[in-house]
């Protein structure tokens, strides 16, 4: 039966494929012309190309070229041809819609593809991640591409000054983290003059890939960017938090609600906050924009995730994104186990008198005990810790990967080695995405961190020894970091060379040189022993994931599972549950919890599908209660939104204007003609109009205009309304060219600046 259910069921992607195929045959078609090609000539497609694309020719009529030669350019470069599926991917981008692929399938180099194409217009490209890392990753690695192919690559940090953001949003392609990106736009929209801008002064939006889009588009919604007032000190708000955090009291000052997930003052609370703060009004936001409002202001918006079928309803009626379903590479053959349930946590997690009854811990165990890795998931850092302790306390090694601060420089390095024989690795739902799990570890990576070790030792601490290496490759990296010179390298410096002799590109410094055949070798040397560890690993059974506890949504649940049995590797995933987990417990536990005291279920396990259907319910329900609360805040924002729109697009007018005079009479036009629209019904008899009081509203509006009478009026409009507001703005011109003498008779370009 399952056979034939299987048969008959839809698969999305394969829909995908169809609509697709003809594009991809086309590109296929075109490679061994392209592969013909020198590197110069290559190059010189892209000048080519922008030319076509900026005379006016569609970006689709591009499509099928640019993408053969960015697959070209991947090959010289990077080594890596997208395959046929990773086309397709980039198609779905450029069209400007949600391309879900599967964890492996090469989410970001897909992203250089559409990136390449929509740059050939000038306009300009972001390229959106969740974090600084993946930002910098992202730009150190794909970039290659489009430097190689002759764009130019941004880069934005968190600690950068605006000149250094201003250069980077000037790019072809720019890479940025969504919370970055975000608040750049709105120093813009406080910014004194056009000097102060960053992002592009004519259109600072264009085309938008975001990868990991439902972490930025609905895990991230309901937080908005506000920017308050300057604060004289940076670490001013650090001491004011620990204020604030010592002052007030739970139930006294704040109530938490578990359930919305949320923190509240009480009146008690406002007052505490406020007097720590030494405040009138706690709440006095400069300028916010939510992240729906802002993504939903560029032209153009696409997304990449493993994980927005479930998400499919939201992504439509909020942002107007379709979602396609990419079809992997590789058949998937990862097994999925069913959930084991227990009815009170301590069952879960505390080691029993029997070996069933040490569940999570045992599990770990067991998988760790034949060499397998294993990747165990948690919902926060602080049960991160716990689990920590427990597998310490029973003689497993292991790493942690969660958001705590000493944990995310060494991200890279500890995802690299998750997929190592008898790793361990604990991490929580916000920590490691962006970066693959591979089987036997990740050679590029183990090199670079080897690489930066012995170039930088004072910054990197110490890992223990492989003993795969011949001692080459040390005495190489020494020599090219002696020819420095005595001077000491800054970090920064050390950094950015590091980087540069980890990729491909064209380089002349012998230093870059020297450092990138080190680089090789020691690669080179790393991928023998994982390619052999990998075979081992895959006859093992490949990663095993474990799940602590269902998330609020089945998209982290799948975000998780799916870290296992990338690119048709094998693997396995199984969640242990308790009734007393946070999800079950704030939403309708006691129905599932009365479940298991039907069947007398004690410290015993139990696998049923009334139970699971039951618990897929109750995620179901957390799912669209927090979807209502997104769809409210949209709802809620449209409204801001739409006067934040025009009063920001009036505000960037103004500070890119050379004639701000030419803007100030349109206004006082505009102020007239809103006074005659209030005052006056153009259909009545103009003996009825109201001039006493049409001329009192004008003199209301300019002191300038004092003496100005109903009569005066009556004469000039000579019974016609066209002619009494061509009148009336003439008055209100004039009363500002007035104006702009005196003041400029008083101080030479005063004016200007009262104005701007």
């Amino acid at each position: 039966m399952a056979f034939f259910g299987n048969l008959f069921k839809n698969d999305p992607s394969a829909a995908t494929r169809k609509k697709y195929q003809p594009r991809v045959d086309a590109i296929n078609a075109l490679e061994p012309t392209i592969q013909q090609l020198s590197d110069d000539q290559l190059r010189s497609k892209t000048v080519e190309l922008r030319a076509r694309a900026q005379a006016g020719e569609s970006l689709d009529a591009l499509l099928v070229e640019a993408f053969a030669v960015v697959r070209e350019a991947s090959k010289r470069v990077l080594g890596l041809r997208p395959f046929d599926v990773q086309n397709i991917g980039g198609m779905i981008l450029h069209e400007g819609q949600i391309a879900e692929m599967r964890t492996g399938e090469g989410k970001t180099l897909v992203a250089v593809l559409p990136a390449f194409l929509n740059a050939l217009s000038g306009k300009g490209v972001h390229v959106v991640t969740v974090n600084d890392y993946l930002a910098r990753r992202d730009s150190e690695w794909v970039g290659q591409v489009h430097r190689f192919l002759g764009l130019k690559v941004g880069l934005i940090q968190s600690d950068m000054k605006p000149e250094e953001r201003r250069l980077a949003y000037a790019c072809d392609v720019t890479y940025v983290t969504n919370s970055e990106l975000g608040f750049d736009y709105l120093r813009d929209n406080l910014a004194g003059s056009a000097a102060e801008l960053v992002l592009r002064a004519s259109s600072p939006f264009n085309y938008c890939v975001i990868d990991e889009v439902d972490s930025i588009l609905i895990d991230e919604a309901r937080t908005p960017l506000i920017i308050s007032g300057p604060s004289d000190k940076p670490s001013d708000k650090y001491y004011k938090a620990a204020k604030i955090a010592d002052a007030l009291s739970r139930g006294v000052h704040y109530t938490v609600d578990e359930k919305q997930k949320s923190v509240l003052l009480t009146e008690d609370g406002y007052e505490a906050v406020e007097d720590v703060l030494q405040l009138k009004d706690l709440y006095d936001p400069r300028t916010h924009v939510s992240y729906q409002a802002f993504f939903r202001g560029f032209p153009k918006l696409a997304g990449m995730t493993g994980t927005a079928a479930t998400e499919v309803s939201e992504f439509d009626s909020i942002y107007k994104l379709p979602v396609a379903v990419v079809p992997p590479n590789r058949p998937i053959s990862r097994t999925d186990n069913p959930d084991v349930v227990f009815r009170l946590e301590q069952y879960k997690w505390k080691v029993g008198g029997k070996v069933w009854l040490q569940a999570v811990v045992t599990e770990i165990k067991r998988m760790h005990s034949t060499g397998r890795p294993v990747l165990v998931g948690t919902t926060s850092v602080e049960r991160s810790e716990v689990l920590s302790a427990m597998l310490t306390e029973a003689g497993i090694n292991h790493q942690v990967l969660n958001a705590k601060p000493e944990n995310v420089e060494r991200e890279s390095e500890i995802v690299a080695q998750s997929g190592r024989r008898s790793a361990v690795t604990i991490s929580t739902n916000m920590a490691g995405r962006g970066t693959d799990i591979l089987l036997g570890g990740n050679p590029d990576y183990m090199a670079r961190l080897k690489l930066r070790e012995l170039l930088m030792p004072q910054v990197v601490s110490q890992v223990e020894e492989e003993n795969v290496f011949g001692k080459s490759r040390d005495g190489k990296t020494r020599a090219a970091a002696a020819s420095w010179g005595e001077r000491q390298l800054s970090l920064l410096e050390a950094e950015d060379r590091l980087s540069v002799a980890c990729e491909k590109g064209v380089s002349s410094d012998p230093v870059i040189l020297a450092l990138r055949e080190a680089f090789q070798l020691m690669l080179t040397e790393f991928k023998a022993v994982t390619d052999a560890e990998k075979r081992e690993v895959v006859g093992l059974g490949g990663l095993h994931v474990v799940g602590t506890e269902r998330h609020e949504s089945r998209r982290i649940d799948n975000q998780l599972r799916g870290r296992s049995g990338r690119q048709g590797d094998p693997g396995s995933t199984r969640f242990f549950l308790s009734l007393e987990d946070n999800l079950f417990r704030i939403f309708g536990g006691d129905k599932i919890k009365n479940l298991m005291v039907a069947f007398r279920v004690e410290d015993l396990p139990m696998e049923s599908k009334m139970l699971t259907d039951a618990l897929d319910t109750a995620q179901k329900r957390v799912e669209n209660y927090f979807f209502d609360i997104r769809k409210n805040l949209f709802e809620y924002d449209q409204v801001v939104n739409t006067q934040r729109d025009k009063v920001y697009a009036e505000r960037r007018r103004a500070l890119l204007a050379t004639d701000l005079g030419a803007i100030m009479v349109e206004y006082a036009e505009k102020t007239a003609d809103d006074i005659l629209e209030a005052n006056v019904d153009r259909q009545a008899e103009p003996s009825t109009w109201a001039w006493d009081k049409l001329a009192g509203k004008m003199v209301q509006y300019c002191r300038l205009l004092e003496g100005l009478t109903g009569d005066d009026l009556r004469t000039n409009a000579n019974g016609e309304f066209e002619a009494l507001r061509a009148y009336m703005r003439r008055l209100s011109v004039e009363a500002y060219q007035r104006k702009k003498a005196a003041m400029e008779e008083f101080e030479a370009g005063l004016m200007n600046e009262a104005q701007r």
